[in-house]
């Protein structure tokens, strides 16, 4: 019975890697360094949705009804 090599591709660069990388889920440490680098200069962004003022109050008491549950 053959082993299997289970590997993902590199996110910044997309080169094969295997699962036993130091830099894991990167190739290498310069790739590491790129995804830091765009965290720091705000490349990633996750979306913001605005809530009006009638669903800000339905969520605080949706999450007020569940503290008293508890």
């Amino acid at each position: 019975m053959s082993d299997v090599i289970k590997t993902y591709r590199c996110p910044i660069c997309h080169k094969l890697v295997s699962e036993d990388n130091k830099y894991r889920p990167f190739c290498s440490k310069r790739c590491a360094d790129i995804d830091l680098g765009n965290w720091f200069n705000e490349a990633y962004k996750v979306p913001v949705v605005d809530l009006d003022e009638q669903e800000l109050e339905e969520l605080e008491k949706s999450l007020d009804e569940q503290l008293d549950k508890e």
